[in-house]
């Protein structure tokens, strides 16, 4: 076992780690941090974005000793100071982004990460920066408006695929 320390949500924490913690786990089970969610373990859903040093990163492809020293943000750590919930995750409310919930977290944490990178991004734009997450409730047209609301753009009927 090897002790671990990362800035997580804004708060230093530090854990007790085989080498082989992937950090979902570490974040799941060591910090009870369960907003990140984990789908697949093959890098395929995107369920378990979270951001390390600011970069979107599936969690289940990065071991937790990787992430030492560094500052990861989850789902958990999204909601404005005063409890509510950001811009973002206020639009995927309000477009309906959401069904099950469970893709949300991981939409929410690649859409912060791409609107972070390109704050005006075109409807093409959100479809192909989300193509590494998988949702099988929504059929992606109410996700990609809620970014587009998120972006402060007006939001058009989007076009079925």
């Amino acid at each position: 076992m090897t002790k671990v320390t990362m800035t997580v949500n804004g708060k230093t924490v530090s854990g007790e780690v085989e080498g082989r913690t992937l950090l979902s786990g570490f974040l799941r089970e060591g910090l009870g941090l369960t907003g990140t969610h984990i789908g697949c373990d093959t890098s395929q859903c995107g369920a378990c974005v979270v951001h390390v040093d600011g970069k979107a990163v599936k969690s289940c492809t990065m071991f937790a000793l990787d992430a030492a020293g560094s500052t990861v943000k989850t789902i958990e750590g999204m909601a404005n100071a005063d409890g509510s919930l950001s811009v973002i995750q206020q639009s995927f409310q309000d477009h309906h982004g959401l069904q099950c919930g469970f893709c949300t977290p991981g939409m929410v944490m690649s859409s912060a990460a791409l609107l972070a990178e390109n704050p005006k991004p075109t409807e093409a734009e959100v479809r192909h920066y989300l193509e590494g997450n998988i949702c099988r409730c929504t059929g992606y047209h109410n996700i990609v408006k809620a970014v587009l609301a998120a972006s402060g753009q007006d939001v058009p009927a989007v076009a079925a695929e």
